[in-house]
């Protein structure tokens, strides 16, 4: 293929993230995109836990019970000659780190926001991640068919609470029951909605803004209303300007409900027109030195952001998802872990609609590919061409946390215990949990951000590997991961710590505190030692702590 003809495919492609508080609508948004984009042909109910339809992201038995999203899920849809990579996020906190993971591997974000409750706190912390990533970011306030906050309300609240700039793209007319549509200020007509349904209707009605008459006759006040704030907003507010909004400095803003269908066509095609392409990413060399390569190389190259264990429960799989940064990928290629410089050969490597999966012929930058693994590839790990040498470097970015609860496990039947081994590894491996191995022997001990994902490892555990386990309580309250270059200093370290030390799944060396006051004794004690709250994949650490 020629350069002109892949840079061409570069440009068609649209990578994003939906993220948000829990409950805001994001996942019942991500379901109407597909609806609209021709993907499916009924949108599941994310709450209806009862019914025979569950949302087309939530795929886990836990997710359908519960209602919510406990793992990232990646969709890719074509929508006016654009492939759109779309990655549905859990909003949940507990879940946070797997939402960070998955921000490394997109080129925009669409933030949800509930037009009751405004700016929630997992608001804010996501949006402080993509900001601290450049990631540009479109907003879509929620809920627009109930009570909630006055539209000019809530943009003050995302310009305060955020610091960005907020550009209305649509205007709500009229609130909760009084609904009746929205405005278009990008093509300048009115689009009417009836109260949604799951299945997607025929075209909806829209009338030009130039029928002013005709708007002012059906809506009324409504109508004169948003009318009169559009005139003022457009007096008052920033322009769109698309270099300030790629560089995450600018927000465009979209009102509607996406349960009723309203407001999501005209975030579907802003998604085409509006969020940017594939970008050019940073590999960190051997020395120390980093450099770009841009999408449009010749050489495939991606970074695996994801390990899903048992996407297929019947036959025990495992998925590593790979966000094509590079090249091109073709069927049949071998490729090369730089981490180890083991090869692959796939056999299976499919693009996803959830749970569903089709064979790839070939895949461009933005895309997103995962193919089934039985070892030897771990979060973080850079995938290269296997032509490509082994200075290649790796791709930087992908944030592991430091713990900040602990339990242990105990088997309930100890028959099970290779059972539960399995278990562990392949869970710690796809960033589900954080295991760690002590030492000096023991039980092994699990290390969670939030109370939830304990209870998810619990129930997986039970459901997918047949480990019934009890979780108990630990001295241990947070986790420091430990490098040090003066090989003396650090053997005297092991040697005093032996009992708080062990190692992750990426068999890094971590430090298991009991209290703030343990960590800083420890850290006075040994002052070669760097203790670090943050890491990046194989152990390189991003800083160390205060």
């Amino acid at each position: 293929m020629s350069l002109s003809s892949h840079a061409t495919e570069v440009r068609r492609r649209r990578t994003f993230a939906i993220i948000s508080h829990p409950d805001a609508g994001k996942t019942t948004l991500t379901e109407k995109l597909l609806l609209f984009s021709g993907a499916i042909h009924i949108a599941g109910s994310v709450k209806a836990r009862k019914a025979s339809r569950h949302a087309t992201s939530d795929w886990m038995e836990i997710e359908k019970q519960r209602g919510i999203s406990v793992a990232s899920s990646v969709m890719q849809m074509l929508y006016r000659d654009c492939v759109i990579n779309l990655l549905d996020t859990p909003g949940h906190k507990d879940f946070s780190e797997d939402t960070y993971r998955v921000l490394t591997a997109v080129d925009s974000a669409l933030m949800v926001i509930d037009a009751a409750n405004g700016v929630e706190p997992q608001t804010r912390r996501l949006i402080e991640v993509c900001r601290q990533r450049g990631t540009p970011i479109m907003t879509f306030v929620n809920k627009m068919d109930r009570e909630g906050k006055e539209p000019l309300e809530l943009l003050d609240e995302i310009e305060q609470e955020l610091g960005m700039p907020c550009v209305p793209m649509t205007w709500p007319v009229g609130q909760g029951k009084a609904f009746g549509g929205i405005v278009d200020l990008r093509r300048r007509h009115m689009r009417l909605f009836k109260a949604g349904a799951d299945k997607r209707g025929g075209d909806d009605e829209t009338v030009p803004l130039s029928e002013r008459a005709t708007l002012l006759q059906r809506f009324g006040h409504d109508y004169e209303h948003a009318e009169q704030t559009v005139e003022l907003l457009q007096g008052a507010a920033p322009s769109f300007d698309e270099a300030a909004f790629v560089a995450a400095r600018q927000t465009p803003v979209f009102f509607g409900s996406g349960v009723n269908n309203f407001g999501v066509q005209e975030v579907l095609d802003a998604l085409v027109d509006l969020a940017p392409p594939p970008a050019a990413r940073h590999v960190s060399l051997a020395d120390g030195s980093d450099r770009e390569i841009a999408p449009a190389s010749e050489g495939f190259s991606g970074v695996v952001f994801k390990v899903q264990a048992n996407m297929d429960p019947s036959h025990r799989d495992r998925i590593a998802f790979v966000r094509v940064n590079s090249g091109r990928y073709g069927q049949g290629m071998k490729l090369r872990v730089q981490r180890t410089a083991k090869e692959l050969r796939p056999t299976s490597v499919v693009t996803f609609l959830s749970q569903r999966r089709e064979s790839v012929e070939e895949a461009y930058a933005g895309d997103i590919i995962g193919f089934t693994t039985h070892g030897g590839v771990q979060l973080g790990d850079t995938l290269t061409d296997g032509d490509a040498p082994l200075a290649f470097g790796s791709y930087t970015g992908l944030p592991f946390f430091a713990p900040e609860l602990f339990q242990t496990v105990e088997l309930a039947n100890p028959m099970k215990s290779k059972q539960l081994q399995q278990g562990l590894l392949q869970l710690g491996e796809e960033g589900a949990i954080q295991v760690f191995r002590p030492t000096t022997g023991g039980a092994m001990l699990l290390g969670a951000i939030g109370q939830l994902q304990f209870e998810v490892v619990q129930h997986r555990l039970k459901a997918e590997y047949s480990a019934d386990v009890r979780l108990g309580a630990s001295r241990f309250t947070g986790a420091r991961w430990v490098t040090c270059d003066d090989d003396a200093a650090m053997r005297k370290f092991t040697d005093e710590a032996a009992s708080k030390l062990a190692r992750d799944a990426a068999d890094t060396l971590a430090y298991l505190m009991t209290s703030p006051y343990d960590l800083r004794l420890t850290q006075e004690r040994h002052p070669a030692v760097v203790f670090h709250p943050l890491r990046e994949h194989a152990g390189l650490a991003l800083q160390p702590s205060a």
